[in-house]
Formats: structure tokens, C-alpha cells, sequence
């Protein structure tokens, strides 16, 4: 992995779609590609949540069997999943040359955003998130389908690369000379509780950057000149190197995704703190 890549593609501002705009687009001949995602650490009933309601379409991702490859000490909770892999579970989606994907959960797109970002990272760009997710298509009156639905499988092409990467090295490196930002609870960042990995702390010189603080009671993404001002507060600007972590690599990518949204193109740290705090080699900040 390299800190960052010549021929990445950036997010650009087309990243987020309504609930108004996605039931209309779901009415065309060519409707979008719709994936839920709805996972959360201490849930494990995602696919049950799609069968008892999802949107009408919608075809269930299984985030830690096809968003992410196996666990393991050197590699993190959550690795990237190979592009064999991503391509042949996108295949299933039903994802083709020229189609569009719309991704959901239940949790903000904390969850959504893992897809968001692999499948650009991929090279498919037509990919956004339902903003506010699943509670906002049911407020907004969306029609609900139960079951399971099995769409014909896509043709789609994927090319690894796409989106930039840090691995540990980059990411110490980006925490010395740019701006890396944390996106886990800011308790985490400071060492004060640790309820997953065998370590407490953060990356020297990292920054705390909540990525749920992204994010409106109503799970919402804030408006991008907010997100923008709370950026550049920490620092971040067109010439830094920018870096995202947060527990395994799942949230982090919705912080890439607001860091988009305000107009800055950010590397994400897929092993993150589940692999820095596991190589005792690692400084740890408190």
C-alpha cells in the first residue's frame, strides 16, 4: 500500500442521494442498484433486519463476509477484502458496466460507507449513500419489501487502486508531517476505554475527529460548509497529506466520505487501530 496513489478517483460531490430522489430513480427502466448494509458491532442480525423490511429491491451485503477478508494480528479486524472477492460479491449484487449503486443502513452510514468506498476504490464511481438511511426512506413514507431478493448476476469489471491508502507506515508518516485524523469516540482516542482491541490509546500525532459528530440527530450528514469549517479547524487543507483511522477500518471510511463532502480528498488506514495497537512495535499515545 502506498500513502497515495497517481490514478485514484476522487469522491467528488455526487456521494450523497435523498430519499425523494431515490424513490423516483427507483421508478426508471434502469433503476439503481440498491445494497443494504445494515451491520453494527454487537449486532450480528443484519440479514435478519433485511428479511423482516428493507427497500423494495434491495439486496443484503454481508459487511464482515464480503466487505472485509478474514481477521488477523498483522492484519487488523476488518482487511480490505481481495478484488477478487469484492468483484464476485459485486457480481452478486447484481452490479453491471453502466450501473448505479445506492447503499443504506441503519446507523448513519457508518456501515454503508464501507461499500461506498470499496467499490471506488474498485474503480466504479456511480456509487452514493441514502442520506439518513433506512429511518429516513420509512419517515419519509418509502415502501418496505420483506423476504429475500436474488438479483440477476452483474458483469461488472473491478480495478484495485482507485481510492488512496495508508498502510502503518504511511499512516505515522501522514501523523508526523500531515493531518490524520481518528474517527473513533473520542473517549477511545484517549485512552480511557477500550472495549475491543488489546490496547488503549492513538497514534502519535494523530487528531480526534468523532465521526459520528458528522452526523445530525437524525443521522443526517451535516451540511458541507460545516463539515468543511470543523475541518479546517484540525488543520486540513489541499496541500497536507490526509489520513483517516478508526477502530478496523468500517467507520473511518464514512470520515473519507465527509472529508469528501467538504471538499477534501482523504487516504483511509484500512488496518487501523486493531492493527497498529496489535504490533508491539507501535508507539501509543495515551
Amino acid at each position: 500500500m502506498r500513502e497515495l496513489n497517481d490514478r485514484h478517483v476522487s469522491a467528488g460531490p455526487n456521494i450523497l442521494v435523498g430519499t425523494a430522489e431515490l424513490r423516483e430513480r427507483l421508478q426508471r427502466p434502469k433503476p439503481p442498484i440498491v445494497l443494504d448494509v445494515r451491520w453494527r458491532l454487537g449486532d450480528s442480525e443484519g440479514r435478519a433486519h433485511y428479511r423482516e423490511g428493507h427497500i423494495p429491491g434491495a439486496v443484503y451485503v454481508d459487511l464482515e463476509g464480503e466487505l472485509a477478508s478474514p481477521p488477523s494480528p498483522t492484519a487488523g479486524r476488518h482487511p480490505l477484502p481481495t478484488l477478487a472477492a469484492l468483484q464476485a460479491s459485486a457480481r452478486r449484487w447484481g452490479i453491471r458496466s453502466g450501473s448505479a449503486v445506492v447503499a443504506y443502513d441503519d446507523v448513519g452510514n457508518l456501515s454503508a460507507a464501507r461499500v461506498w468506498w470499496l467499490l471506488r476504490w474498485g474503480g466504479f464511481a456511480d456509487v452514493r449513500m441514502l442520506d439518513g438511511g433506512f429511518a429516513a426512506w420509512r419517515a419519509a413514507g418509502g415502501a418496505v419489501e420483506t423476504g429475500v431478493h436474488e438479483p440477476e448476476a452483474g458483469d461488472v469489471v473491478l480495478r484495485a487502486g482507485n481510492m488512496p491508502v495508508l498502510d502503518s507506515d504511511a499512516a505515522a508518516a501522514v501523523a508526523s508531517d500531515g493531518v490524520l485524523l481518528d474517527a473513533r469516540a473520542a473517549e477511545r482516542y484517549r485512552g480511557e476505554v477500550e472495549p475491543i482491541d488489546p490496547r488503549a490509546g492513538h497514534i502519535p500525532g494523530a487528531l480526534s475527529a468523532p465521526t459520528t459528530e458528522h452526523l445530525r440527530p437524525d443521522a443526517t450528514f451535516v451540511d458541507s460548509a460545516e463539515l468543511a469549517e470543523r475541518f479546517r479547524a484540525l488543520g486540513v487543507a489541499p496541500a497536507r497529506a490526509l489520513g483517516v483511522y478508526c477502530g478496523s477500518g468500517i467507520t473511518a471510511a464514512h470520515e473519507v466520505a465527509a472529508l469528501a463532502l467538504a471538499g477534501f480528498d482523504a487516504a483511509l488506514y484500512p488496518g487501523s487501530w486493531s492493527q497498529w495497537c496489535a504490533d508491539p512495535s507501535r508507539p501509543i499515545a495515551p
